[in-house]
């Protein structure tokens, strides 16, 4: 398997794709305008609980943000939030006061103590050496304060990781101490280059190459995101934005065998989370499935299960009364479209 990591600009803006053996695994362009990034930090005030609604808006520098909570917090009080996701058009950003500092090997957890390894590191001796490495960097840090070592450990040394963890730690103890003051930014969210670094690193690239979009053809995939169209074998899919819902249409096409419908909606579910990561779409998923057998939904599920088992923060819903498939996904990134208008 070949992993390439491509940093670029698209439409003057920086931009970086994850390319594995020729494919389009990930793709990440920063907006066009100047909104928050997710993983921004804040010191917030907080204004009006929302009756109803189950949280309270919080002011910040740029506008407003949604917080879904509101157990004792005072209006007045100063908070410190995190952008979780884009805002849709007029509405507030989504943030949590579950602040995480993230890094390429390490992320601190304020209000969430205790030590944690990524479970796709196997080995235990590394284990154990992650374990007495990561006890020594956090010598002496607020007892509050939690860590996460990511699977990247695996291809770094030492130093970088103690690096990393202290780097997090001092900037995580920097940002909970600093409380007092208006609405301010503290923390800016990673752009798409400082994702790539972060992000893309397990498993290791085998090439991080800058200006690579057009000799790897990424051009041509991302003009391909753009329409609804995606290509499974013989059949197809076509994924339509609405502004209620994600509307799928899974069609067999020219396949006319027997175990056609069953290929088309196992290829769309294989296929369906890279489209949505790549187009940046989520909320509610409808998915039109090619006609089938009722028996055959069992062979789905574990397929679906499957495709989605790596994804965050989706939700599997299942099957409805008309013998529709629901899932939930969390919009964590602005759509494609709206970044390349």
């Amino acid at each position: 398997m070949t992993r390439l990591v491509l940093l670029d600009t698209l439409k003057g803006r920086p931009a970086a794709a994850l390319v594995v053996d020729g494919q389009l695994h990930d793709l990440a362009i920063d907006p066009i305008t100047d909104a928050p990034l997710p993983g921004a930090i804040y010191r917030a005030i907080a204004d009006r609980p929302m009756k109803g609604q189950g949280g309270l808006f919080v002011k910040l520098p740029e506008g407003s943000g949604f917080l879904r909570q509101t157990a004792g917090i005072a209006p007045g009080q100063r908070l410190l939030v995190q952008i979780t996701g884009p805002a849709e058009a007029g509405k507030a950003y989504p943030v949590t006061t579950r602040l995480l500092f993230k890094s390429r090997y390490a992320i601190v957890t304020p209000g969430a103590p205790g030590l944690n390894i990524s479970r796709r590191i196997k080995d235990e001796p590394l284990r154990a050496e992650l374990e007495s490495l990561a006890q020594a960097a956090m010598q002496g840090a607020d007892e509050t304060l939690g860590l996460i070592l990511r699977s990247a450990c695996i291809h770094a040394n030492d130093d970088e990781i103690a690096e990393d963890i202290a780097a997090m730690r001092d900037l995580a103890q920097a940002v909970l101490a600093d409380t007092v003051g208006n609405a301010e930014l503290l923390v800016e969210g990673a752009g798409a280059h400082e994702t790539a670094w972060r992000d893309w690193a397990d498993p290791e690239p085998d090439d991080v190459i800058e200006d690579g979009f057009a000799e790897h053809d990424v051009l041509e995939m991302i003009d391909a995101l753009l329409t609804p169209r995606v290509v499974l074998g013989e059949g197809h899919m076509m994924i339509e934005p609405t502004r209620a819902l994600l509307a799928v249409d899974v069609n067999t096409g020219n396949d006319t065998s027997p175990a056609a419908a069953l290929k088309a909606n196992i290829a769309a579910a294989r296929e369906l989370p890279r489209q949505l990561r790549l187009r940046g779409l989520g909320g509610q998923v409808v998915i039109d499935f090619a006609p089938m057998p009722k028996k055959d939904r069992a062979i789905l599920d574990q397929v679906i299960r499957a495709a989605f088992k790596s994804e965050s923060e989706v939700n599997l819903a299942g099957w409805t009364t008309l013998g529709l498939y629901e899932i939930t996904r969390k919009r964590d990134r602005l759509p494609l479209a709206e970044l390349l208008a």
